[in-house]
C-alpha cells in the first residue's frame, strides 16, 4: 500500500525515539501496533460487507431479470392459449340450405 523503504523507518524509529524517550517507546509502540491491527480488521470488515452487498444487488438484478423473462413467456403463453380459445368458441358456419320448389 505505502512504499516505506529501510531509510523511512530507520528515519521514524529515531523520531518516535526523540519524542518518546527510550523507556516510553517500547509501550507507545505496542499501542501503535494494535490501533494499526484494529484499523486493519475495520478496513477488511468493511471490505467484505462492500463485497457481499455487491453480490447481493447482482443477484437481485439478475432476479429480477429472469422474472420479467417469465412474465413475458407466461404472457406469450397465455395469449397463444387465448387465441385457442376463441377459436374453439366460435361457431362454426352452418351450412345453408337451399330451398327447392
Amino acid at each position: 500500500m505505502f512504499d516505506v523503504g529501510f531509510s523511512e523507518m530507520l528515519m521514524v524509529g529515531l523520531i518516535a525515539l526523540l519524542v518518546f524517550g527510550p523507556e516510553r517507546l517500547p509501550r507507545v509502540a505496542k499501542e501503535a501496533a494494535l490501533w494499526i491491527r484494529k484499523l486493519r480488521s475495520m478496513a477488511t470488515s468493511v471490505k467484505q460487507e462492500i463485497d457481499r452487498e455487491l453480490q447481493l444487488q447482482d443477484l437481485k438484478e439478475s432476479m429480477d431479470q429472469r422474472k420479467r423473462e417469465m412474465e413475458k413467456i407466461l404472457l406469450t403463453d397465455n395469449s397463444s392459449k387465448m387465441l385457442n380459445v376463441e377459436a374453439k368458441q366460435k361457431p362454426e358456419p352452418k351450412p345453408t340450405e337451399e330451398v327447392h320448389e
